[in-house]
């Protein structure tokens, strides 16, 4: 998943956010100003993005400051400019409760923001590393496009500002959000990894002006949908500049496969993904051991077999136990001279494919293109994804936004990176619930009456499936591509594993026996024909 999450409270503004991440995870100097430290390590300088900035007298792509990010991140959600608004109160008589009281926007929270980490594919930033000035502009250009599009559907989609008894009412922010964008370069391991940092606030203005905090659980569960879109629409712009197109590539056995750019050699990407050997290293030792501990007693602590749920839990503590320190930032201009370098030496491919690694990509793409005809059939996409969805989970239930998010991934298989009107993966999602799908929610709560969190289930009876398949073997998956990359991936019969990410959300969605009993003896249709 190329968008990653994560919550940002007030302390840790001032303990972690302010000291590395916007200074390119490089530790910042001591008592060393932030631009003048941005200056040292050669990153640029934050930017303002979001709808919701002239409420706070910002502007688009305007420069973060210190003061700025501090006051609406690292002081409970107050006014950039809170500093400036209380002193003009005090010199206008107010009181200091009231003047602090006017730099406050609502309420003071304890989640001040969300940090979502934006990444293209591997294959998109090693042409950014590895390619010429051009080509890093173009890529670094449809980057930004592809994280402000994904911010403007935050915006109108998914951010929800609740207030009244019991959070009863809940209101999109019509002013929209507000966020820092902080630019890096490079991984832990010193690998290329063109990624940036949105620091999203929480607050936002409700329909009577006053300032509320979004609902940050409805951004988890829409992270899988806003990874989907994101890598869509860079790898669309990137493709649509350079004249590229996308392939599938199966990273894991079992698993859907991911679009890369067609042309890049394999090898690159294993170049890159260093760390990556290290966790899975890590990971099969933390999973024998889990397997085979005992408890006093000599009798098994846990199954012996790791479920999915487990095998995430291990992974976090393989990648903590293989966490190598921060490398020191440097210039960009430095930094692709080296990774370049080290790519002719290290990585295995020829060094006349890696100086002309566009042109190989170009060429790989006008066969990719002649061959695969973008035509996309959406009462056929419909099935598709309700089928992968449905054997996606083994309880057989969920919601509109995991729809949205296989939507748009068979979008991506299908069309290889080419443009598509805007509303396609909501058509699919609509012919989907209304064709294939079936409403077994109970709502019993406000929440559960919306539209979004409706629960669904196929409408195929489960008695009439095949059984389950075991995933085929391959020899070596992180080299595999799709059997025939000219055609859309096959429906899944349900009950076959289709693997692929997962939110939380949607992985603690399990139902009962009794339940599936239910839906299997109710009078559900086939699909029609």
């Amino acid at each position: 998943m190329t968008v990653e999450i994560e919550v940002v409270r007030y302390g840790q503004m001032h303990r972690y956010y302010l000291r590395q991440t916007v200074v390119g995870d490089s530790p910042r100097p001591p008592r060393t100003p932030l631009r003048a430290a941005q200056e040292q390590v050669g990153v640029a300088a934050g930017r303002w993005m979001g709808r919701g900035l002239a409420a706070l007298g910002l502007g688009p792509g305007e420069e973060v400051t210190e003061a700025q990010v501090r006051n609406l991140f690292g002081e409970r959600g107050r006014h950039p400019y809170a500093d400036r608004i209380e002193a003009e109160r005090l010199a206008a008589g107010d009181s200091p409760k009231k003047a602090f009281k006017a730099g406050a926007l609502g309420r003071r929270v304890t989640v001040t923001g969300v940090d979502l980490v934006f990444r293209p594919q591997p294959t998109i930033y090693l042409l950014w590393a590895l390619g010429n000035e051009g080509t890093r502009l173009v890529i670094e250009a449809a980057h930004e496009h592809a994280i402000e599009r994904v911010l403007e559907w935050i915006e109108d989609e998914v951010a929800m500002i609740r207030y009244g008894t019991d959070a009863i009412y809940r209101v999109r922010p019509p002013g929209g959000l507000v966020a820092a964008r902080f630019r890096h370069y490079q991984a832990r391991s010193g690998r290329p990894l063109l990624h940036d940092h949105l620091l999203l606030s929480v607050k936002g203005q409700r329909l009577d002006g006053k300032w509320g905090s979004i609902h940050t659980t409805a951004l988890y569960e829409k992270t899988v949908a806003a990874s989907a879109l994101y890598n869509e629409l860079v790898a669309a712009e990137v493709c649509e500049a350079l004249g590229l197109a996308t392939e599938p590539r199966i990273v894991t056995s079992g698993r859907r496969p991911v679009m890369e750019i067609a042309g890049v050699p394999h090898e690159l990407i294993r170049w890159t993904s260093r760390r990556s050997d290290q966790i899975a290293a890590c990971l099969a030792e933390l999973e024998h051991q889990y397997v085979t501990a005992v408890d006093d007693d000599g009798e098994p602590r846990f199954l012996p077999v790791v479920s999915e749920r487990a095998r995430a839990k291990l992974n976090q503590i393989a990648a903590r136990k293989t966490r190598p320190p921060k490398q020191s930032a440097r210039p960009l201009a430095q930094l692709r001279e080296r990774w370049k370098a080290s790519a002719i030496l290290t990585s295995g491919v020829a060094a006349d494919v890696i100086t002309s690694l566009l042109e190989h990509a170009r060429a790989a793409a006008a066969a990719t293109r002649a061959r695969v005809a973008a035509v996309v059939d959406v009462a056929l996409a419909a099935v598709v994804v309700t089928a992968t969805v449905f054997v996606m989970d083994k309880g057989g239930r969920f919601h509109r936004l995991h729809l949205l998010a296989e939507a748009r991934r068979h979008l991506a298989l299908v069309l290889r990176a080419r443009p598509r009107h805007p509303g396609l993966d909501d058509r699919i999602v609509a012919a989907a619930i209304a064709t294939h799908c079936l409403d077994i929610g109970e709502p019993k709560t406000v929440r559960g009456l919306e539209a979004g969190y409706c629960l669904y289930t196929a409408r195929w009876p489960l008695s009439d499936l095949p059984a389950r398949r075991p995933p085929t073997s391959a020899s070596d998956p992180d080299r595999q591509s799709q059997a025939d990359p000219g055609e859309p991936a096959a429906l899944r019969p349900p009950g076959q594993d289709a693997g692929g990410g997962r939110s939380p959300a949607s992985r603690s969605s399990t139902s009962a026996p009794s339940l599936r009993a239910r839906w299997c003896a109710s009078s559900c249709a086939p699909p029609p024909t």
